[in-house]
Order: structure tokens, then C-alpha cells, then sequence
């Protein structure tokens, strides 16, 4: 584990349930490396990285601010090791597509957690759209709503650029929404049209050059219409992740606040599908955790998202993970808005290659 922070506190308890040994952990100084360990729940702290990769491993979790991502990505493909990195994979698309590009080349696992792909009702909704439930899908509609940036005094890393990114706001939590549509439709985003707000210009004493929110309308390759907002700053909103996808046939509503339940929308009538392993898709079922009516949530998720990636580690070439492919995807698409944005929300095309 590269990070003893939340993520890597995350990780950790991901990696230890999956059945892997944590071997150990590196902190953001050598001082910190024992401190790190016992976040992660790994056996020991080492005091560089150096040190952990020569170490007898086989994964590496990276876990640590955005920029550094590139780097510590690179030395661990270069070491052997197979890796699992935050997001976003790097903080420009030439880096991000480096990482991919050296991950095939060296024949490693390179993940990505949009862990949001593994809830069970989400596969249930992909599966549906693939079974032609929808009908003709129509438009594609959400947010990503948050508020733990909405004080004057709310500080974090992820708000100074040289740390975090030119992006913050659409790279945290916009590329999640992005990547989920994205994978449950099959339909990628072909062009966007952005804009960017940055409701405290300053934030203890520090000029801000990251937007607290985005809005973006988007049309896809099948020529499907879409709209999102993402925001930090929504007083009251925790992490709401909201898509909706309307179809002819069928509409589909997923909020990841209430993940146990899908809502279908008809003409005549709708209901609310919930979360039962005897009812579920088998693609559902293979991600489903827990017995019906026990909540099963983001650290679930993240479970099986690391599940998977070990399982491609070992060979397996698990449905629907998250790989650097999709980390470089979503570089692109976070590009895009940022150009847009720049350019008075002129339409821009996605890179879909």
C-alpha cells in the first residue's frame, strides 16, 4: 500500500477480505511509514518506496495525491509489480495513456477503481439495457452532488492544482458518473459541452484555480442526448451519484444513496426493483455480497472491485473491470471538459480511440 490515508484505509480493508496479505505500506514521509502500516493493515511500514517494491510482493495499491500518481504507477510496472491506482489514473491525458501503454507493454494488471460498476443493482440495470429493456434509450440525465467543500474554511488537497490537477470537482467525482453511464450503456460520450465554477475563489488565504462545480450537456456516439452536474459544494448532499436512463420501453433511475433499490419507469406503471440474490441477472448475482435486506454498500463494492482485480492477476479475465484503459478513457473525457469550459462551452469532441 502506497498511502495511509482514507484510500489506502479503504484498500487495505478491501485486500485483507479478499484474502491477500499486506504486506506493507509506505506513508508520505519515512516518519510515517510504521503509521501507515497500521492504517492499511499491513505487517510492516517501509520507509520508501524503493524499499516496498523490492520487498516480496505482487500488487501494489497506490493511494496517494494525484500528481504523484505517474511516478509511483511507472516505478511499480518497472519493478514487475502489478498495480491498482486511484483515480484519476494521471492528471493529463498524455501521462494517463503512458500508464496504459506501459502496463500492456510490460503484461501487468493495471486497475482503476470506478468501483461504482460493482453494486449489484447496477449490473441488473446494465444487463437490462443489454437485453433491449429500454426500448430506444432516449436521453441520459444525472448528478454527482457532495457538500464536504461547501464552507468558506472547507480546505483539501485535491483543491490546489499542483497537487490534485487542473480539474478537481469533474475529475474526482464527474468521471465516476461519466465511467458508470458509460459501462452500463455500452454508448460512449462522443462530444461535450462544459462549463466551470469556482464558488470560493479563495480558501485559507489560497487563490482557488479548480471548479467547486461543473455542468455539461453531451450527445453520445449513437447520438443518444445527456446532461450532468457535479458539485462539492450542494449543502446537504453527501455523495449522490443519480443516473437516469430514459428509454421508450423502459426508464432506469440508480442512486448510489440507496444502492439496494433500481427504478423502472413504464408508461403504465413503475417499481422498484431491490437487491435479491434469488431474483438478480447471474451478472448481478456474481457481484452480490449479502442476503436481501441487508444493506450492501461502497466498501462492498470496493470488495469486489479488488476481488477482481486480484483475480486478473491470477489469470481471470473478470466482466466489467476497471482497467488503465479506462483510466486513460476518462483522462480524455475530463480533457474535454476542461477545453470546452475554456473555450465559452464550445462543443468538443471526445478522443474515442
Amino acid at each position: 500500500m502506497v498511502g495511509g490515508g482514507f484510500m489506502g484505509q479503504v484498500h487495505g480493508r478491501s485486500a485483507l477480505v479478499s484474502g491477500a496479505t499486506v504486506v506493507g505500506a509506505v506513508g508520505s514521509s519515512p516518519a510515517k511509514a510504521d503509521a501507515a502500516a497500521e492504517a492499511t493493515g499491513a505487517e510492516r511500514g517501509f520507509a520508501t518506496l524503493d524499499d516496498l517494491l523490492a520487498a516480496d510482493i505482487d500488487v501494489v495499491h497506490i493511494c496517494t495525491p494525484n500528481n504523484t500518481h505517474r511516478d509511483v504507477a511507472l516505478k511499480a510496472l518497472e519493478a514487475g509489480k502489478h498495480v491498482v491506482c486511484e483515480k484519476p489514473l494521471a492528471t493529463s491525458v498524455q501521462d494517463a495513456a503512458g500508464l496504459q501503454a506501459a502496463a500492456v507493454e510490460a503484461g501487468l494488471v493495471g486497475a482503476v477503481p470506478f468501483v461504482y460498476r460493482y453494486h449489484p443493482m447496477v449490473r441488473e440495470l446494465r444487463t437490462r439495457i443489454a437485453a433491449g429493456d429500454a426500448g430506444v434509450i432516449t436521453s441520459l440525465h444525472g448528478s454527482y452532488l457532495q457538500d464536504w467543500l461547501a464552507g468558506a474554511d472547507d480546505q483539501n488537497w485535491r483543491v490546489d492544482d499542483t497537487t490534485g490537477g487542473p480539474s478537481r470537482t469533474f475529475a474526482d467525482i464527474g468521471s465516476h458518473w461519466c465511467d458508470l453511464t458509460e459501462f452500463v450503456t455500452g454508448d460512449r460520450i462522443a462530444a461535450i459541452s462544459a462549463q466551470l465554477r469556482t464558488v470560493r475563489a479563495q480558501r485559507g488565504g489560497v487563490d482557488v484555480r479548480t471548479e467547486d462545480l461543473a455542468t455539461a450537456q453531451f450527445r453520445t456516439e449513437a447520438g443518444v442526448v445527456g446532461t450532468i452536474v457535479v458539485s462539492q459544494v450542494a449543502a446537504g448532499r453527501k455523495n449522490r451519484l443519480y443516473l437516469e436512463v430514459s428509454g421508450t420501453e423502459s426508464s432506469f433511475g440508480f442512486d448510489q444513496e440507496d444502492p439496494d433499490r433500481l427504478w423502472v419507469g413504464r408508461r403504465t406503471a413503475s417499481q422498484l426493483l431491490t437487491r435479491d440474490p434469488e431474483t438478480l441477472s447471474p451478472p448481478a448475482a456474481r457481484v452480490n455480497r449479502l442476503p436481501a435486506g441487508h444493506a450492501q454498500g461502497y466498501q462492498d463494492a470496493f470488495d469486489s472491485f479488488v476481488a477482481d482485480s486480484y483475480a486478473a492477476v491470477l489469470g481471470d479475465r473478470p466482466d466489467g473491470l476497471p482497467d488503465f484503459a479506462a483510466g486513460a478513457r476518462s483522462a480524455r473525457v475530463v480533457d474535454a471538459v476542461l477545453r470546452s469550459a475554456a473555450s465559452d462551452s464550445a462543443w468538443i469532441t471526445v478522443d474515442n480511440s
